[in-house]
């Protein structure tokens, strides 16, 4: 699809791998300046070099979504060495597999901290730029088809994601009176490396086979659906849209 992302601003959250990594090759393609954000340093350096072989522009940014100060200090180098933030995919997340009976309190902290607090004063942060800027912002926040139908063990993570949906809805209502349309991708399964060890086993396959499809889906085939949310124009008229890509998985 045609887009108009050249030069515009994108920061990427949890970009050293899976679906992240994917959104800023997408959006670097497309000509953003992309800053890729996660805890492992390591792998962003591999990503912003492959993004720069192919004629991009990526900033690696050490960034610690559960932590605010780590937050506030990203969002800031940003703005200093690329521009006020245009675009923020909200993508950085942690799961947990667990019957809730079993989780611990450091576990539930973790994961909320980083899902959803994490989450919100990251969309704050971008948001704050984009209105001290004036600048008609995108922000795309990964939510999970878990936050909309239950799935065992899954209790506290598809709580995050539930919120996250919620969130989604109160900041598409409060900043779009400036110009911010807030959405969200409710992904379906897709081969990352969070499905990387339970695919191959018995119970992996049962589940691929209960699938409408048969199938899990790839990181790229969230791409056009990202593109078109991160874009100016062609989004002019979605705000607080919930948008599963699941291949027909919560419809069945």
């Amino acid at each position: 699809m045609s887009t108009d992302l050249a030069n515009r601003v994108a920061l990427v959250t949890g970009a050293s791998a899976g679906l992240g990594a994917q959104f800023a090759r997408v959006l670097a393609r497309e000509g953003a300046r992309v800053a890729i954000a996660a805890r492992r340093t390591d792998r962003l350096a591999s990503l912003a070099a492959e993004i720069t072989d192919a004629g991009g522009i990526a900033l690696p940014l050490a960034l610690d979504v559960s932590s605010l100060a780590s937050i506030r200090a990203g969002a800031a180098q940003v703005a200093a060495e690329l521009g006020p933030i245009e675009i923020l995919v909200n993508n950085a997340g942690i799961s947990l597999t667990k019957r809730a009976e079993a989780v611990e309190e450091d576990e539930y902290d973790a994961l909320m901290d980083t899902n959803l607090k994490g989450a919100f004063f990251m969309a704050q942060a971008a948001a704050r730029q984009m209105i001290a800027a004036k600048i008609p912002g995108r922000i795309v926040n990964i939510a999970s088809i878990v936050g909309q139908r239950t799935v065992g063990q899954l209790s506290v993570y598809g709580m995050s994601k539930a919120a996250m949906i919620q969130m989604t809805h109160s900041m598409a209502r409060e900043w779009g009176r400036h110009n911010i349309n807030t959405n969200a991708i409710c992904p379906g399964y897709i081969t990352t490396e969070m499905a990387a060890d339970f695919l191959p086993t018995e119970a992996g396959q049962r589940f691929v086979a209960s699938m409408p499809r048969k199938r899990f889906g790839n990181p790229e085939d969230l791409d056009s659906l990202l593109l078109l949310l991160c874009s100016g124009e062609a989004s002019r008229f979605i705000n607080g849209a919930i948008i599963n890509a699941d291949d027909g998985f919560t419809s069945h």
